[in-house]
């Protein structure tokens, strides 16, 4: 009996010494973190990392854009797109998630109310008077059609890259690899494997002078796994955010009439472009613009192709 006893602890040790390992020397974030080019906001669940571009004093304003990044890209990935955003009279909103970027990492549910939540506490914080334009990227397409679809009133248009939700079923997340202590000790201790080694990109190299390469990507992906909770942060919204399939969503956003473009790669292999098929069913008056050679990656890319297609929409509106 004794001997069961001492082999379940050293089991125990060998499990726990790469899990904490992998903590050790990860820091809480805090103000002292984050740009200067940014600023945090208070909002009910902790601070939120932002940054405001505006057109120059000559440019007439046309317009506010705000933009949702995905899950695990936070808002550097927009960066090719900003100068042609604010350059064509629309100033711009990002920030970045709650447990990603320089946002603070709560311990919460990170589900729809959160994203939903988040979203609408910020745009108010910021006293933006009319309407907005809200663009989302890949899981920002159903944080942007859940905020339309509950707030027409103040959506202007919205804009889907590489948009997830739009699948007829559901995967089955039941897996080991999320269950509560079991999924944390996977997330944790295969953490490299999951994110930050390799290739983040479906894309090695684009020749748009305006993209995030691999060379620039990483270090600025990287960054962020400095502070602790983003990785409970991605387990939890894998755990409590569908990002697979939201189209009863979608279909409530047609009916209030608010104007969509989607933008899709046909060879994203994250999000299937077989669910742009779905998106037309949905949106028969919505505009679909599909990048033959456009993988997952087209907001950092692409972001010429991209953000030419996006300033011709919002100007036609």
């Amino acid at each position: 009996m004794e001997k069961v006893f001492l082999g379940l602890i050293v089991i125990i040790i060998l499990l726990a010494a790469p899990y904490f390992y992998k903590l050790y020397g990860l820091k809480q974030i805090t103000k002292s973190d984050i740009p200067s080019t940014g600023d945090w906001v208070e909002l009910t669940r902790g601070n939120i990392y932002f940054e405001w571009f505006k057109p120059d004093a000559s440019t007439e304003v046309k317009g506010t854009m705000v933009l949702v990044h995905g899950f695990s890209t936070p808002s550097f990935v927009w960066g090719g797109l900003i100068n042609n955003f604010t350059t064509s009279g629309y100033k711009v909103l990002v920030y970045d998630h709650f447990g990603r970027g320089f946002s603070e990492r709560p311990r919460i549910k990170y589900d729809k109310n959160l994203y939903v939540e988040t979203l609408r506490e910020l745009i108010q914080s910021q006293q933006i008077e009319g309407q907005v334009h809200l663009v989302g990227y890949s899981m920002g397409g159903p944080i942007v059609g859940h905020y339309a679809e509950i707030y027409p009133g103040d959506t202007k248009s919205t804009t889907l890259i590489a948009p997830a939700g739009f699948s007829k079923s559901i995967p089955q997340m039941n897996s080991w690899t999320t269950m509560p202590i079991i999924g944390d000790w996977f997330w944790r201790v295969f953490s490299d494997r999951l994110y930050g080694i390799g290739n983040m990109s479906e894309t090695d190299y684009s020749d748009d002078p305006l993209s995030i390469n691999e060379d620039r990507f990483l270090p600025l992906f990287q960054d962020q796994l400095r502070f602790r909770g983003f990785n409970e942060s991605l387990l939890s919204t894998i755990r409590h955010f569908n990002l697979f399939d939201v189209r009863k969503v979608y279909e409530s956003l047609h009916y209030k009439k608010v104007p969509i473009l989607t933008l899709w790669g046909k060879k994203d292999g994250v999000v299937p472009y077989s669910g742009s098929m779905e998106f037309e069913r949905i949106f028969p008056n919505g505009k679909l613009v599909s990048l033959e050679d456009g993988t997952h990656d087209i907001t950092y890319r692409q972001p010429t192709i991209v953000g030419n297609e996006i300033v011709k929409f919002l100007d036609s509106l």
